[in-house]
This record gives structure tokens, sequence and C-alpha cells, in this order.
């Protein structure tokens, strides 16, 4: 079983697709990751299920790869000092979490943005304009930064969870990159393809931010690494000059024009 667990979890579902299932029912979706370079044993890590639901899960995976013959399942090693499971938040990941509201909240309004689609009008290029500067400005530079330059470097870079963040930060910024160039060509499908693409991205990113990927990182660090994370957090937003205020009235304005 050692050897599985030190596979990549693609690897593991294309040569037992019954593992993706059995995940699945535990509520770890591994099957649509278009990275899929986390460890079997990196996932049973980071989602940090309890117990007896780890033990469960991981002997049922054993009875797909071994269907012919009894498997020992190795006890995994949990840290003594791991918080029990629950989405509590250390104050720097929630500040993370609370700038994701604002990215949800223009993340759900899209679907109406794309419903009204008007780049004929000087004020539905506006929209749109706003919409891409919100995306730049506010979602990668004042937040995804903050993961990259800063959370990011307390952990292996090469660690399979983080190459599937920086994965859907990429793929983010192609999104914006081409909505602006759909734009010039004033190709409203592209444009309404590439925005709600993002939206689905993002919306799913997230998710797998605040339940999976900042309750981990909370359970590995230390409590003077997550003091010097939220100064750090601080100290960047203030360098940055950033208008979070401003990126709030957008999606204020934007809510209410919609709803009319």
């Amino acid at each position: 079983m050692e050897e599985y667990l030190n596979k990549g979890i693609k690897e593991v579902i294309i040569a037992f697709p019954g593992v993706e299932e059995i995940l699945d029912e535990y509520g770890i979706g591994c099957g649509p990751c278009s990275v899929g370079v986390c460890l079997l044993k990196d996932i049973v890590d980071i989602h940090n299920l309890p117990g007896d639901q780890e033990r469960e899960m991981m002997a049922k995976i054993a009875n797909v790869i071994y269907s012919d013959k009894p498997m020992e399942i190795p006890r995994h090693k949990k840290r003594a000092d791991r918080k029990p499971a629950g989405l509590s938040y250390s104050p720097p990941m929630q500040k993370l979490v609370d700038e994701h509201r604002l990215i949800k909240r223009w993340a759900a309004l899209i679907p109406d943005v794309v419903r009204t689609l008007d780049l004929e009008s000087k004020e539905g290029r506006e929209l749109i304009l706003n919409g891409v500067d919100f995306i730049r400005s506010y979602a990668d530079k004042f937040h995804h930064a903050k993961e990259e330059d800063i959370l990011f470097q307390y952990f292996d870079e090469d660690a399979g969870i983080l190459k599937v963040m920086y994965e859907d930060h990429t793929k983010a910024r192609g999104h914006a990159k081409a909505i602006l160039e759909a734009l010039d060509r004033k190709d409203k499908k592209a444009v309404a393809e590439h925005l709600s693409a993002y939206a689905a991205l993002l919306t799913e990113h997230i998710r797998k931010e605040d339940e999976i990927l900042y309750p981990w990182m909370d359970r590995n660090l230390s409590i003077s690494q997550v003091g010097a994370l939220f100064a750090r957090f601080g100290e960047t937003d203030a360098r940055m000059g950033a208008e979070p205020e401003k990126h709030e009235a957008f999606i204020n304005e934007l809510e209410k024009n919609l709803k009319q």
C-alpha cells in the first residue's frame, strides 16, 4: 500500500477508477482536477478526516487496489497538536476568507452580466472593463498576490495542492486576458464564455481554499508564523495602496443595478 500512497492521485485513479468513487464518497473530489499531482498520502493528510473515517476510506481503497489479497492499512501519523476538524481560521487565513466573500459576490453576478451582455454601448463595454479591473486589481493583485508572494512561501511549493492553486491562478489570469481581447473584437460569444469560465473556476477554487487548503495550512503553521503572516499581510496591503472600498462599491452598485 505504501507504494500507492506515494503515487499521484491521477495516476492511481487511472489505474483504479473505483478509487475516485471512494474519494467522492468522503467528500474528496479529486477526479475533476486538471492537475492531479497530489500524492494519495498528501490527500489523506490535507483533508483531515476523523481517524475512523480515514481508516475506513483507506481500507476501501486498499480493497480496490489489492482486490485479490488482504492488505494491512498503515496507520497515518497525525500531528499531536492538530486542531479538530472544522472551518475555523487563524487571523491571516480569516483575512483571506473575508476577501473571498467579495470575489464570490462578483462570481455570482456573472451569469446576469452574461445574460444582459451589451458590447455595442459605452456603458456595456465599461461594465466589462470594470469587471476585469476587479479581477486583476482585487482578486489577483490584492488577494492572490498575498497567497503567492507570502503565504505559499511558508510551504513546499512543489506540494501537489499548491501546484493546483497556482494552476487555477494562471487560468484565471488567462480568462481575464481573453475577455479583454474578445472585448476589443466585440466578440460577444467569447466574452460570455470566458466570463462564465472564470466564475466557475473561482467558485470551485475558493471552495478548495476555504474548506481544504487554509485549514490544512493552519494545522501546519506555528503560532509565531501565524503572527508573522498577519503582520506581513497588513504591511503588503499598506504598501500596495490597496483600495478594497472601491471594488466593494463596484460590486454593490452592480448588485443594485442587476436587481432592477
